[in-house]
């Protein structure tokens, strides 16, 4: 037990906490889900654009994704796999209420018209300055909460959780050269909206609480004692 307490409570690499958990350590568990905790319910909400129902789709993300260990054949790729895991449970989601093909298609004509886009990305600003334009960061969430569906998903994944191309498309099941065409309309849409206070605002959207990351691995533990 000692030796799986260490292992579960450092900075270790994702394969070795993969085995970890494959030998049942909980700590493990709680390391992995408090590492994902953000991106993935990020891109959960960014599907379902509900706050609670996202919460529910990565706990189940997280059960599926347990329960099928053996199913991750690369531990170093193991971060990725859950996300698309998480993508699933959340586009599943969304099939009930027959929505879900406005990520995979549907989009594309209004794509091929999108113009060129300036690049939304300068100089970092200072925390300070983060925490004196809060009202505008709820500005921005709302404002990315309007994007289409298909191209709010990619906007969260690629510029907010900075997933690179292929991750996302592996998540959204659609084909990279859509996931890169998205991205610039969804800059679009938000530059017309927000002009130059996107690209120091967008990195802090969706703030993920300690209490909604304690509630996720709570729950989840719990499951997984059932």
């Amino acid at each position: 037990m000692a030796g799986h307490l260490r292992i579960a409570a450092g900075g270790e690499a994702e394969a070795d906490l993969l085995d970890a958990m494959r030998r049942g350590d909980t700590r493990a568990f709680e390391t992995v889900m408090r590492r994902h905790n953000r991106r993935l319910f990020r891109i959960a909400r960014s599907i379902l654009k509900d706050e609670g129902e996202a919460e529910e789709a990565v706990q189940d993300a997280y059960l599926r994704a347990f329960t099928h260990l053996d199913q991750c054949a690369d531990g170093d790729r193991f971060g990725g796999w859950l996300a698309r895991i998480a993508a699933n449970e959340a586009l599943m989601r969304l099939r009930k209420r027959g929505r879900v093909r406005l990520f995979a298609d549907g989009l594309e004509a209004e794509e091929e018209g999108a113009a060129a886009v300036v690049p939304l990305w300068t100089a970092a600003s200072t925390p300070e300055e983060l925490f004196a334009v809060a009202e505008l960061r709820r500005l921005v969430e709302r404002a990315i909460d309007d994007l289409p569906d298909g191209f709010r998903a990619v906007f969260v994944m690629r510029a907010v959780e900075q997933m690179s191309v292929q991750e996302t498309a592996a998540c959204l099941g659609i084909p990279p050269e859509t996931v890169k065409t998205r991205l610039h309309r969804a800059r679009a849409l938000l530059q017309k909206a927000l002009s130059d206070h996107l690209d120091r605002l967008v990195p802090t959207a969706f703030g993920f609480a300690g209490e909604r990351c304690d509630r996720i691995v709570a729950g989840v533990l719990a499951r997984l004692r059932d």
